[in-house]
């Protein structure tokens, strides 16, 4: 499962996509329209922020804007920037890859080769949602018209 903490990222991404353009959005905004705690949010976007994802105004009609183009931020980049690793277990990880501590071989582990399907389908549906796809709502779409794997 991905964290409350991821959640309310992509939300917050999706209603900043969803403004993209139009300057910068005020964190109450997101807030309440989102239904996210303010000062939760605000680790979030400063988290979001610093990972380049995000740009901040201060003062007067500032607020959070996306630093990058809604349809080349993808739920991949996010999950990965809130909660880390994709993978269900550290030895099937493409970026956070660690070897089981119980594992005495990767070769005829009968668990890991089913991690790795796991892993493969969520990432497939984590890469190809972007937050410009959730704005438009063709991710439901899209996701529905693939194969069941």
């Amino acid at each position: 499962m991905i964290s409350k903490k991821a959640k309310y990222a992509i939300k917050a991404l999706k209603a900043l996509a969803a403004a993209y353009g139009n300057g910068p959005v005020l964190i109450a905004s997101i807030a309440e329209k989102e239904s996210i705690p303010q000062k939760f949010l605000e680790t979030i976007l400063l988290e979001l922020r610093n990972h380049g994802i995000l740009q901040s105004q201060k003062g007067k009609g500032g607020g959070y804007m996306l630093r990058v183009e809604p349809e080349r931020i993808t739920l991949a980049q996010v999950v990965r920037i809130i909660d880390g690793p994709i993978a269900p277990t550290p030895c099937v990880s493409l970026n956070f890859y660690v070897r089981c501590d119980d594992c005495e071989d990767e070769e005829t582990c009968a668990i890991r080769p089913i991690m790795l399907k796991v892993r493969n389908a969520n990432l497939s549906v984590y890469e190809s949602t972007t937050m410009q796809m959730l704005v438009d709502g063709t991710h439901a779409l899209t996701l529905l018209a693939q194969p069941a794997v």
